[in-house]
Parts: structure tokens; C-alpha cells; sequence
């Protein structure tokens, strides 16, 4: 008899300790999972939108180009990116999920292209149509580092893990660190599918409609470290536009449809 209910006792300790262990698992990926999505905030707050942004292409610290593009966002991982600047003028880019073509005035048909297409310097079709982690990732929490930032500023940080779950992403995964007081990001490693490092990203805060916001954002090649690519978020806005515009077909067949 004692060695029936030693054994019970036993088990149900396995058990109890099985779903502790489970609960904690479950409430850690959570929180983690709310921390990409508070990261995701600073970056795009709104579900449909018009971004302006700016490219610019920096060498020893000299502007050498910059270009000009309006992003149009909606659910669903739909983007539509129209090419403001003269020497791209009538160019566009369409993402419906992990589709991406290349629209060109004199094409008779659009052309499919990856998210690393690149626009100018580091800069790639990928890192301007998407804005968000928290839809293309699964993310984990490794450890707690301090970051050393400009003006020799140290931000204490959580870095985390994130592994694509889509195949259309532009990095199959992401070195991420997010302040520890609020999380918002402060640098990425960005990995291709290959595992090599394919660039750097850092975050600039601002503010934007008196929120604290990421204003702009640095990619750098460790290959040629005297150039920079910035990109800025110059504005943002709510904007919904109609269905059509996220047709390729409608798009090839308007070419002179302006945005």
C-alpha cells in the first residue's frame, strides 16, 4: 500500500511539475511575443498607411544619392511602393504576401523580384515594404546586454532571437535588441538564409505625433564600412487604398496612375 501511494505521489508531483514547467514556457513566449509587437509600434502604428521615406546613400560620411519613395501598407502583408524620385519616376514595387514584382513604365509585364532587391546601397525592396517582426517571426529571448550607443550612451537591453516563419521574408533570421524599459529597438543583425550576416540596422528614436517613434534607420556592410544607407521615415498617415492598386495586372495596364 505504501509503495501505491508513494508511487501516486510520485506521479502526480511529475505531472504538477510538467504543467509548471508548460505555463512558464507558455507565459515566457508570450511575453516575448508582446515585446516584438511593442517593438513593431515604434516603427508602424497603424494598419493601413502612406510612409514617405527617404533613402540616402552616405560615403565617408558624404551624401552621394538619394531617392524618394511613398509606401503603402495594409494588412496581410500587402504593400504597394511607389518610386517618387525623377531617375525612378513611374517605377513601382508590389508585396502581396511572399510575392514581390517590379513594375517598369515601358514593361508590358511585371517583373518578379526577391526582397533583397536592392533600391540604393543597402537598402533592398524588403527593408522599406515591411515594417513590422511580429507577423513574419517567432522570436526568443537569449540574454541581457549592454549596448554602447552615440555620445558613449550605454542602454541596458533584452536580446532576442527571431527565425522566419515565411518564406518571403528578406532575413531568414534577426539579432534584435530592444531597450529593457520599454522595448524599443535599438539595433538588428540581419542574417540570410545562407547564415551570413547580411548587414547591420540601427534605430534612431524621434518623435512623430508626440509619440516616441523610430524616426530613421541606419544599415551598414561590415564589407564596406565607409558607406551608410539611412533610411527616413519622413511621414506617416493613415491611408486605405482601394483593392486595386494591390492588382499587378491594374498596375501594368495603368502605368500613368499616379499616387
Amino acid at each position: 500500500m505504501f509503495n501505491v501511494l508513494f508511487k501516486a505521489t510520485f506521479v502526480s508531483i511529475q505531472l504538477a511539475l510538467i504543467i509548471t514547467v508548460s505555463s512558464f514556457t507558455v507565459a515566457a513566449k508570450d511575453n516575448v511575443k508582446a515585446m516584438i509587437k511593442q517593438a513593431d509600434l515604434y516603427r508602424m502604428e497603424e494598419n493601413s498607411a502612406k510612409i514617405v521615406s527617404i533613402v540616402s546613400l552616405f560615403e565617408y560620411q558624404q551624401l552621394k544619392k538619394t531617392r524618394e519613395y511613398h509606401v503603402y501598407t495594409r494588412p496581410n502583408r500587402e504593400s504597394l511602393v511607389v518610386f517618387k524620385s525623377q531617375v525612378e519616376a513611374g517605377q513601382k514595387m508590389l508585396m502581396l504576401g511572399d510575392n514581390y514584382w517590379l513594375l517598369m513604365p515601358k514593361s508590358r509585364r511585371p517583373i518578379r523580384i526577391t526582397p533583397m532587391q536592392k533600391l540604393l546601397g543597402e537598402a533592398s525592396v524588403g527593408d522599406i515594404s515591411t515594417l513590422t517582426w511580429s507577423d513574419d517571426y517567432q522570436g526568443e529571448l537569449m540574454d541581457k546586454e549592454s549596448v554602447s550607443v552615440e555620445f558613449g550612451e550605454i542602454i541596458h537591453t533584452n536580446r532576442l532571437v527571431l527565425t522566419a516563419m515565411t518564406s518571403g521574408t528578406s532575413y531568414q533570421k534577426i539579432d534584435l535588441w530592444l531597450d529593457e524599459k520599454n522595448n524599443f529597438p535599438i539595433k538588428a543583425d540581419l542574417y540570410l538564409r545562407s547564415g551570413k550576416l547580411a548587414k547591420q540596422a540601427w534605430f534612431e528614436a524621434g518623435i512623430r505625433n508626440e509619440q516616441l517613434r523610430v524616426v530613421a534607420m541606419t544599415l551598414l556592410d561590415k564589407i564596406q564600412p565607409a558607406k551608410k544607407t539611412v533610411i527616413e521615415y519622413k511621414a506617416i498617415e493613415v491611408v486605405e487604398l482601394d483593392d486595386r492598386y494591390y492588382n499587378p495586372a491594374y498596375l501594368t495596364r495603368n502605368k500613368t496612375v499616379d499616387l
